[in-house]
């Protein structure tokens, strides 16, 4: 326990014995700089209350909310404080956000089943009722679990909830909760197994088989997740819910005709509903129809006019740009506390969007910052602690560690890897390479980074040495049998040619271990301008997984990390990672296709320099770049907001910043 959460366990105990005076006194000591703040923003509202201060506690959450949107106890204790006003309607909302953000929450649940039956929403109040029941159905233990994952207290969570199923191994709510901090903490096969393991316990478990689909979605093993949709809708075929997942399923599955349609179907019960509409937009937009696409996200926004997703997917297909009257109605939502988180963070990335259009780069900047700084609040990223992970690369693989390995390793040459930082032109080099007879093009594969995530928690000789130190406790044949299971695991996404791409950027913290498990694979390195990579990936949302990406200082020292280990993998694995620099794409299309057709061992073809013109599928924010000509429309993004980028610049250090600033010269 630290000093600050000591101090904070003796204020609770004030507040216990109604000495409320004395507890805001002891709390007026922290410092907002200290990491425990929330909590005390939190007891002072609560003690605010209690005193029936209804403002003072008021004015408090929202300064919570400001600092963490997404904190179930806050919205509850809102709903506390409204309801002791008589603000039920008010009161009802807040208990909404809060079983949202907090699903552990007894209270917020049994308030929301009273104020529903007040105002005669019965059919609403039993469907609570029955969320509530099952809350008090589960063990105590289990109901701590969720609340700590609720708080981002995953491994707290995972030791509570091993700690249980020790005692009750065949629970299944303790497996659904050990397979969602699986999936948490990335290690998505030890989520399918629990899941796939409760599902032969209780085959009608409809929770466990919606946590299964989403298990195996995040795994991309789509057919899987099709088939246990498929599952789920002939048990209730008017089911809206299932009809929702299924047609998720198919658009994953490729199969977006099938999905729109069943989209469509959904559309006929639920005319405008604003979260079909938008996966119906994000369909037509991954088919090219971009001009559809853009019709639905506006009838969902039309629906509702706070829908955040929406405004966020116009401004994500880059070609769309906002009118006055769109850009006043975000401008408002933006000043809106109790807009959910979500919402609140894609109204801003969608403002700075808006924005940077129309040529207003310090309000563009103002909103692409705020819409980061939330992500971050949520984030357990740590720049350092990647600083640290990644040297931890460097010193295992060495060049005797690596000379020591030769001939392990799966044989396969199926693979092309394309990695390096996001936003860096790897989707480009994707639909180029995709446009060969002989290479599929596939997705940002997970199978690497969920490789890595397994070996972090793998026992050997009874002690978990951690990754990539474990490396040196396998042999041969552990590594032949990764490769192995690398290519059968991603066979399903191929369509029949001999070679495939994996371009999930964040495979180049790996390559050492790509080299021991698959020796004769292709790795192209995507390169681009420092600054406009880092400035790229600053205002992109990404999905998940790009944690370094919400703040300016930490993907400069992402990037200045990866160049560093990218330099070191050079030197102790020569000529295994071709260097491909977006400028030089942009500049000399021919030659650099010509020279990566060679590397790859692939006779040249004239479709990949007509790449813009393969009909396929990309899911990626670059979407519809790739389906024109290269241009140079992306360089020097950068410089308008070069006043607010000195942290940046700082973090890159001064050679990397120089030679962003020559590669926008050389670029014109």
């Amino acid at each position: 326990m630290t000093e600050s959460e000591h101090r904070l366990a003796e204020i609770q105990k004030h507040i216990e014995t109604g000495e409320f005076k004395q507890a805001l006194c002891l709390l007026s000591n922290f410092d907002e700089s200290d990491e425990s703040y929330p909590e005390v923003l939190y007891m002072q509202s609560v003690c605010h209350r209690y005193r029936k201060e209804f403002d003072l506690a008021l004015q408090t959450l929202e300064s919570l909310k400001e600092i963490c949107p997404d904190h179930g106890r806050a919205h509850q204790e809102e709903g506390h404080t409204q309801l002791a006003l008589g603000n039920n309607e008010y009161a009802l909302r807040a208990y909404e956000r809060a079983c949202y953000y907090n699903p552990a929450l007894i209270a917020s649940f049994k308030s929301r089943v009273v104020l529903l039956k007040q105002i005669g929403q019965s059919a609403q109040a039993v469907s609570v009722g029955a969320q509530l029941e099952h809350l008090l159905s589960l063990p105590k233990p289990l109901i701590a679990v969720m609340d700590l994952v609720a708080q981002g207290k995953l491994l707290k969570a995972e030791e509570l909830c091993k700690k249980f199923m020790r005692q009750v191994p065949h629970n299944v709510e303790g497996m659904r909760l050990l397979a969602d901090i699986a999936i948490r903490l990335g290690v998505l096969e030890e989520a399918e197994y629990l899941l796939e393991s409760a599902l032969e316990l209780e085959p009608a478990n409809t929770r466990a088989r919606i946590d299964y689909i989403g298990a195996l979605r995040k795994r991309q093993q789509y057919d899987k997740a099709l088939s246990a949709a498929k599952i789920l809708l002939e048990s209730q075929p008017d089911n809206l819910q299932f009809k929702s997942l299924f047609a998720i399923e198919c658009m994953q599955s490729g199969n977006f005709d099938r999905a729109l349609t069943v989209f469509d179907e959904i559309l006929q019960s639920l005319p405008a509903d604003p979260v079909t509409l938008t996966s119906k937009g994000h369909a037509l937009k991954t088919k090219g129809d971009s001009d559809k696409a853009v019709a639905c996200y506006h009838a969902a926004i039309n629906a509702n006019h706070g829908h955040g997703e929406a405004f966020y997917s116009l401004a994500n297909l880059k070609t769309y740009r906002f009118n006055e009257s769109e850009v006043a109605a975000m401008a408002a939502l933006s000043n809106n506390s109790n807009l959910s988180f979500m919402d609140r963070v894609y109204i801003n990335f969608a403002l700075g969007k808006a924005y940077e259009d129309i040529g207003n780069y310090t309000a563009a900047f103002e909103h692409y910052q705020s819409g980061n700084a939330l992500k971050k609040s949520q984030s357990r990223y740590q720049a350092d602690r990647m600083t640290e992970e990644l040297a931890a690369q460097k010193n295992l693989f060495t060049k005797d560690f690596l000379e020591s390995q030769n001939g392990a390793g799966h044989p396969a040459k199926d693979p092309i890897f394309i990695l390096g930082l996001p936003r860096a032109g790897s989707t480009l080099l994707e639909q180029i390479l995709s446009s060969h007879s002989e290479i599929d093009g596939t997705l940002e594969l997970p199978n690497i980074l969920s490789l890595s995530q397994r070996l972090r928690r793998k026992m050997v000789e009874d002690t978990t040495p951690g990754y990539p130190a474990i490396l040196k406790r396998l042999n041969a044949e552990n590594f032949a049998s990764f490769g192995k299971e690398y290519i059968e695991d991603t066979f399903c996404h191929r369509q029949g040619a001999r070679r495939f791409i994996d371009k999930m950027p964040n495979n180049f913290r790996h390559i050492g271990l790509i080299k021991l498990i698959l020796p004769n694979a292709k790795i192209i390195d995507a390169r681009r301008n420092p600054l406009d990579c880092c400035w790229s990936g600053y205002k992109q949302l990404f999905a998940e997984g790009q944690e370094f990406t919400y703040d300016l200082s930490d993907i400069g020292q992402y990037y200045r990390d990866y160049v560093d280990l990218m330099s070191h993998w050079d030197n102790v694995i020569p000529e295994f990672v071709l260097r491909v620099n977006n400028e030089d794409v942009i500049e000399d299309l021919e030659g650099q296709v010509q020279r990566i057709l060679e590397f790859c061992e692939l006779p040249f073809e004239e479709s990949c320099l007509n790449f813009h013109q393969t009909q396929r599928n990309v899911r990626t924010p670059s979407a519809d770049q790739v389906r024109k000509p290269v241009s140079r429309a992306g360089v020097a993004q950068w410089k308008p907001f070069e006043a607010h980028l000195a942290p940046l610049q700082k973090a890159l250090g001064e050679e990397l910043t120089q030679l962003s600033y020559e590669h926008t010269e050389t670029s014109y």
